[in-house]
């Protein structure tokens, strides 16, 4: 894009741009960067100038473009803070030097500094959105020519952009940047999914494309005779969109009855009303199938009406109904509210508090989540949780609006109100009616927390949150208790890598791995093990370097989860004594990364369940036998398990073959396969699969769900 070009752009919504800011950081860029080649071969500030260009798309202030312009240059070249500021003005060099910082923060594979980098990461970007809305354009960029940087570069960058970036892209409303940098980080991290995908879109596309064109025809139609003008247009679902529905459910591809989604846009909110009216009298509306998030916007400030109906022919319709500005924050975001005020352009706060959801928030609830402190690398997890989260709206008894995410409980509920109700919480009305704390909270319930004289937060309680303000303060009280059982499983941990090459822990001394690893004690070296920030493997290395490779690989091996003894390296919590006899329950098969809970029985010992296992309703009315558990870290990134998955497949020739194949390329190994009700046209085959954790397994089955031979895929649980 030439210098003249991107003037044009930015004058085109803003007369009042100071074109000669805007020539100088173009020309300063293209100097300073001179000679400096991308992967690709092309000149480094094509880059930079194409990142100004994807931020006139969204309609930014001039500040914000030169920001784009000069974002690399003090990273890149010998120029400093101090130069910018003298040649573009002190806003900008803030504005600079915030974008260079979170560069310099770019997440790293280990595992404790990248928490503490995501830290500093929302610290930055919670004191000027423009900081993280230029990063995001940076990112965007840099993703579409990702193609250029090598294999393990490509696959690192991708998942980063998958964790952290398309996360925050979403928490401030810019579902487009958010939705492109998704498809493109999948399309990097799982290519045989994503081109299985696009396959059967274009297949499905080819098939109904006349189809949507009658549809928006017959809807539109609709409302016209009723009076109502509205631009109507169908849009197809993204694959990264169709994958985690993939992973959600356990149908196929061919079942999923919303693949294309349907946007009605009319003149005024009160029209949407009307529109909906109006459609549903025309076609049937699918039961539970409707949300109104105009009357209570999503925290980001997205509004709209959805509902399903079934439509012409029978087909199930998913519509969006909104307004053309409702549209635009649905689709942009925070960048939505750049506009003039005051004779100047710039972002219109006062508009944004007027709408009552400030999208903002979502950063500044972030940093509160820090500032109750807890660990790093259990700050990642509360943080990922709260930024991809849907939401539920409940309300105080004095009728106060709380969001919170779908999923949560009265304690979640307690801490967003305020830490000390929290803190002192001991029971729960919901609607008038007392409730069991391990209710799922839903819209519209009104909720009334019953206090306790002094702050008494029992260790099992943090199974009864999922926001990361509940969870970190649960956490604080409980720090104690925890660093005698981490002590506890790092020493059995250290044990057990010691016993695969041949060694006891009584038998040698640790002190060369305190040299090695720089840990003042024994006690530091196990709690660390036990917290999963060293592994065990590292520390036999330490204690015995001349090993050999092969006796090197034993220690580092992925341990496979078992019942009895070995157990105890992978639950923990639930106020267990040391001895108790754990077996992992063969009617869910809990892995790794699932939410689980212990039934304890005498003379059975205790039995690990996932949260949504069937078989723990015969234990519905015996809370006392109950045990909250958690997976060790060594659980978590150092075993194996085997997950059970139930398939129903196409009778054919070969679809077995083509199963077996796509679980092989997933990563998953085939330990067990019986088939079951088989039948002229269809199979059903439970295959068990040795995998790292759930996680895998859903990739495992999102995998097979993209088979046009594969129907259902689910994971029993009961």
């Amino acid at each position: 894009m030439r210098q003249f070009e991107l003037t044009e752009r930015v004058r085109s919504y803003d007369p009042t741009a100071d074109e000669g800011l805007l020539d100088r950081a173009y020309v300063y860029a293209v100097r300073m960067h001179g000679s400096q080649k991308r992967a690709s071969g092309d000149p480094y500030f094509a880059h930079p100038i194409q990142v100004a260009g994807i931020l006139t798309e969204y309609r930014l202030d001039t500040a914000s473009i030169v920001t784009a312009l000069l974002h690399d240059v003090i990273e890149d070249t010998s120029a400093g803070k101090g130069d910018i500021a003298e040649l573009f003005g002190e806003e900008i060099a803030e504005l600079v030097e915030g974008v260079t910082k979170l560069s310099r923060l770019e997440l790293q594979a280990e595992h404790v500094r990248q928490a503490e980098n995501l830290r500093k990461f929302i610290l930055a970007i919670s004191k000027d959105v423009r900081v993280l809305i230029v990063k995001l354009a940076d990112r965007l960029h840099n993703m579409r020519t990702l193609h250029f940087v090598k294999p393990a570069k490509r696959e690192r960058i991708s998942r980063e952009t998958l964790d952290v970036y398309a996360p925050l892209a979403r928490n401030i409303g810019m579902y487009k940047i958010a939705s492109e940098l998704e498809d493109l980080a999948f399309s990097h991290l799982n290519p045989t999914a994503h081109d299985a995908l696009v396959r059967r879109l274009e297949a499905l596309r080819h098939e109904h494309g006349q189809q949507v064109g009658a549809i928006e025809d017959a809807i539109r139609k609709k409302l016209a005779d009723q009076g109502l003008e509205a631009r109507v247009f169908g849009r197809e679902k993204s694959p990264y969109s169709i994958w985690r529905k993939l992973q959600r459910k356990s149908v196929g591809f061919s079942s999923l009855a919303d693949i294309y989604g349907f946007r009605v846009i009319v003149a005024s909110e009160a029209d949407c009303y009307r529109a909906l009216g109006v459609l549903h009298q025309a076609w049937s509306m699918v039961p539970g199938r409707f949300k109104d998030f105009i009357s209570t916007p999503k925290s980001n400030n997205y509004q709209s009406l959805h509902t399903t109906v079934v439509g012409p022919r029978g087909l199930k319709i998913e519509m969006q109904i909104r307004t053309e500005a409702m549209d635009r924050v649905a689709e942009d975001g925070v960048a939505a509210h750049w506009r003039y005020k005051d004779k100047s352009y710039g972002f219109d706060a006062d508009a944004v508090a007027a709408s009552g959801r400030d999208p903002l928030n979502n950063l500044r609830h972030l940093v509160q989540v820090m500032e109750h402190g807890g660990e790093a690398e259990d700050w990642v997890e509360h943080a990922k949780l709260e930024m991809f989260a849907d939401q539920v709206f409940v309300f105080t008894p004095m009728g106060e609006l709380i969001g919170l995410p779908r999923g949560a409980m009265p304690l979640d509920f307690a801490y967003a109100v305020h830490t000390s109700i929290g803190d002192t919480a001991v029971g729960v009305k919901i609607n008038g009616e007392p409730a069991p704390m391990r209710t799922l909270l839903s819209n519209g319930d009104v909720v009334e927390i019953i206090r306790g004289s002094k702050p008494s937060v029992p260790p099992d309680w943090r199974s009864l949150t999922v926001t990361g303000r509940a969870r970190s303060a649960i956490k604080r009280h409980i720090r104690s208790v925890e660093r005698e059982e981490f002590h506890r499983l790092g020493r059995a941990a250290v044990d057990h890598a010691l016993a695969r090459v041949g060694k006891a822990l009584d038998e040698i001394k640790l002190a060369p791995a305190l040299e090695v690893l720089s840990l003042k004690d024994e006690e530091e070296l196990f709690d660390a093990v036990g917290r999963g920030r060293i592994q065990a493997s590292k520390v036999v290395e330490a204690i015995f370097p001349a090993m050999k490779s092969s006796e090197k690989a034993a220690a580092a091996a992925r341990v496979r989860i078992a019942d009895r003894k070995p157990a105890s390296l992978f639950v923990r919590g639930g106020g267990l004594t040391p001895g108790v006899s754990l077996h992992f329950a063969p009617c869910c098969h809990p892995l790794p990364g699932d939410r689980i809970v212990g039934i304890l029985q005498s003379g059975q010992g205790l039995t690990v369940h996932t949260i949504d296992c069937e078989r723990l309703a015969e234990f519905q009315d015996r809370q006392d036998l109950w045990r909250d558990l958690q997976w060790t870290p060594q659980a978590e990134q150092e075993s194996t398990a085997s997950a059970r998955l139930r398939a129903t497949i196409i009778h054919a020739p070969g679809v077995l073959g083509q199963v077996c194949t796509v679980i092989g390329e997933a990563g998953g190994n085939i330990q067990n396969l019986t088939m079951a009700h088989r039948q002229s046209d269809f199979f059903e085959v439970v295959f068990d699969i040795e995998v790292n954790d759930a996680r895998h397994a859903t990739h495992i089955a999102a995998a097979l769900r993209t088979n046009p031979s594969v129907q259902t895929v689910e994971r029993p649980k009961g």
